[in-house]
């Protein structure tokens, strides 16, 4: 039996391509959510954020949705530790509304924060009863 000279190096160029090619494809980053809740009874605001890291990028998510619930009798927002808020507390809000009186609010986003290495990146709920003092407040790590 008689082997051509090709035949081994185009078995060599498959064997090549296959294992490039069998690598497993980078893994799409999988959704997270971190819970949050402060208060309670008539004050008890609710909130969940899903996110997902941004592959390649340090410190760096992607908030995919967020969904805030109020207490009956307060407002609340869902911010998270901007470095670079203008804000007089250092948060942005995550959402351009805040859900107020009972009534839940759900907004899909694609939004990606970003902070320099050592800046932890944190989401919290704050809620208040109609004034400026955040009454009720749950933060959490993402």
């Amino acid at each position: 039996m008689r082997i051509s000279a090709a035949l081994p190096a185009a078995l060599v160029l498959t064997a090549a391509m296959l294992a490039g090619g069998a690598a497993p494809a980078a893994a799409e980053a999988p959704l997270l959510t971190v819970d949050l809740e402060a208060g309670a009874n008539h004050h008890r605001n609710t909130a969940k954020v899903t996110y997902e890291r941004v592959p390649g990028a340090a410190n760096s998510v992607r908030i995919t949705y967020v969904l805030i619930t109020a207490g009956e009798r307060d407002c609340a927002w869902v911010q998270w530790n901007d470095p670079n808020s203008s804000s007089w507390d250092g948060w942005t809000s995550l959402t351009p509304e805040p859900s107020c009186y009972g009534i839940g609010m759900g907004e899909p986003r694609d939004l990606v924060i970003s902070a320099p290495p050592g800046h932890p990146l944190k989401v919290r709920l704050a809620a208040d009863h109609g004034n400026s003092q955040w009454v009720h407040k749950d933060i959490a790590k993402l």
